[in-house]
């Protein structure tokens, strides 16, 4: 099984590594749901889904019906264990159905169990000791308060915003830096020393539009200016994001790998995020940094689950997760038929390994390339620009 690896500090030092991730997205699919989700917020109408092809609210209810256990997602094919990210991945992906029940039952085993003192989320818990990584991630912190802010207008339940803008100032004080490029969302408050390790798949600009309305703070947008300028930087340097990169207070940006036990500089199950992120972005400076990796994604037909930073396959293993960050590139270029394709590849692709990991994207890309309902414009090329 691929994994992916993150680094992290101990209490002494920038050594431990993390593990998350997963593979092989399950199907994804270029259309809207036909009606708005009961009880939730809405998606736009549009034309219904061919016969045999799961929609956007099927997959969502598939995923919160395999993997949420009383309030906990449950990474089934890792060890049963819990992240953060899943946590907030679970919250938004119940927030896009409509479901607040489960929404609700998401976020009270969250709170309990994984929010700091400081308002972030410890990354890891475990079913034998509890929590087993106190620290923070910053996507599962920034998903996680989108989420909320969310879910507190559409609801008018002020428990959820209140929290929601709690954790967004908390991600905005002990999760970013400023540099040159502007500023930066850090993976967590462990990277708080230059040079900054940075993660581009972590950046939201969908997310932080939804929290600059939701909290008033200028420093949201100063992190969408700082983490577009950080991107840009990274995809001038290679012709495919790296996992991870390192900037330097000067803005300068190189591609590392993810861990000290591999020396090879990849674009992988992190990096695949970047394009589904941009994507969905609501201005076209954005979604054009999407859609500029998609001319090297197209040297082959078939993709492999790991690339080199200039296309090439350094392993046989596939991955539905490899056509869905494509068929993002691809939307994002304006190759609606090239996407509609690599869509059902990925279907085809993760047809017999459903994964955790997997079905959280297949449920979110179906989300957030087809729908505004998380706040991004995808769905509208006439987005603000």
């Amino acid at each position: 099984m691929t994994r992916r690896n993150w680094i992290r500090p101990t209490a002494v030092a920038l050594a431990a590594v993390l593990v998350a991730g997963g593979i092989a997205l399950a199907a994804v699919r270029p259309w809207s749901d036909p009606v708005p989700d009961a009880g939730g917020a809405s998606t736009p109408t549009s034309t219904t889904p061919p016969t045999g092809t799961r929609s956007a609210a099927q997959l969502r209810t598939d995923f919160l019906d395999r993997y949420v256990e009383d309030g906990r997602v449950v990474r089934k094919d890792q060890g049963s264990d819990t992240v953060s990210e899943g946590q907030a991945y679970g919250l938004l992906i119940a927030y896009a159905a409509g479901d607040r029940d489960r929404f609700g039952d998401i976020w009270s085993w969250t709170k309990r169990h994984l929010l700091t003192d400081d308002h972030l989320l410890a990354w890891r818990w475990t079913t034998d000791g509890g929590v087993a990584d106190g620290q923070s991630a910053s996507d599962a912190d920034l998903d996680a308060a989108r989420a909320l802010v969310l879910a507190g207008k559409t609801w008018d339940d002020a428990r959820y915003t209140a929290a929601g803008k709690q954790m967004a100032a908390a991600v905005l004080d002990h999760e970013t830096v400023t540099t040159d490029l502007g500023r930066i969302l850090l993976p967590g408050p462990w990277a708080d020393s230059e040079p900054y390790r940075y993660d581009a798949s972590y950046a939201s600009p969908a997310a932080y539009r939804v929290l600059a309305e939701a909290t008033g703070d200028a420093r949201w947008q100063e992190l969408e200016r700082g983490s577009s300028a950080a991107t840009a930087a990274v995809l001038a340097k290679t012709d495919l994001p790296s996992d991870w990169s390192q900037v330097h207070a000067d803005g300068s940006v190189d591609p590392m790998p993810a861990t000290g036990n591999d020396s090879r500089v990849l674009y992988g199950y992190d990096a695949m995020r970047l394009p589904v992120r941009y994507a969905e972005a609501c201005t076209a400076k954005d979604r054009e940094l999407a859609g500029s990796i998609a001319p090297t994604l197209r040297r082959t037909t078939q993709l492999a689950a790991q690339l080199d930073l200039g296309g090439t396959a350094v392993t046989g293993d596939r991955s539905a997760l490899a056509y869905v960050a494509r068929a993002a590139a691809e939307q994002a270029s304006g190759a609606t038929s090239a996407a509609t394709q690599d869509l059902d590849r990925a279907d085809r692709t993760s047809a017999t390994t459903p994964t955790y990991y997997g079905d959280a994207w297949a449920a979110l890309g179906a989300t957030m390339l087809t729908s505004d309902v998380l706040g991004g414009c995808a769905s509208d090329a006439g987005g603000a620009s």
